[in-house]
């Protein structure tokens, strides 16, 4: 059986494979490291494949193979923390849109309750963007800081977003 060194070494000589034993050998204790944040299988199981690649992708900078375990524990255990972080914004958002929309108390007219309500029907990368754009009143720049995307792909969701409200609340029209 070959140490994680030797893994570590071959990985970076090129033979992928090597890379493939690493993974059965951490699949586990890293699931584990995710779950333990999060508490959702599916959740951790997501997060797992992303501390992967992100090993994968910066395994040229590990400075000690053989301690790439604690190491790839650190990055699962980084994941996981972005990842509920990035649950409870996304939580937080929805909480104040729901707020709006069932609290009609004369705030809202009905022709904003009505595009709230269209807002909640998108899928979930537009929903937020959206309303950490216009709820949040953050500017594009912003917005792609706190979801972690370019200022071109927050461009491009808003604009899906948009076509897609419109056509949402042109069926609620009729």
């Amino acid at each position: 059986m070959r140490t994680d060194a030797e893994l570590v070494n071959a990985v970076l000589d090129g033979e992928k494979q090597a890379f493939a034993v690493l993974l059965k050998r951490y699949e586990r204790p890293v699931r584990a490291v995710a779950l333990g944040v999060l508490g959702d299988y599916h959740s951790a199981a997501d997060v797992s494949q992303e501390a992967f690649v992100k090993a994968y992708e910066q395994l040229a900078g590990l400075r000690k193979p053989k301690a790439f375990g604690a190491w790839l524990m650190k990055i699962a255990h980084r994941c996981a923390l972005d990842s509920a972080r990035q649950k409870l914004r996304e939580y937080r958002l929805e909480m104040k849109a729901a707020a709006l929309i069932e609290n009609p108390d004369g705030q809202l007219d009905e022709e904003k309750q009505r595009l709230l309500a269209a807002v909640m029907k998108l899928p979930r990368s537009e929903k937020q963007v959206v309303m950490l754009r216009y709820l949040s009143d953050n500017s594009i720049k912003d917005v792609a800081d706190i979801v972690g995307q370019s200022v071109g792909t927050v461009t491009k969701q808003l604009s899906r977003a948009h076509k897609r409200l419109r056509i949402i609340l042109e069926r609620s029209e009729k």
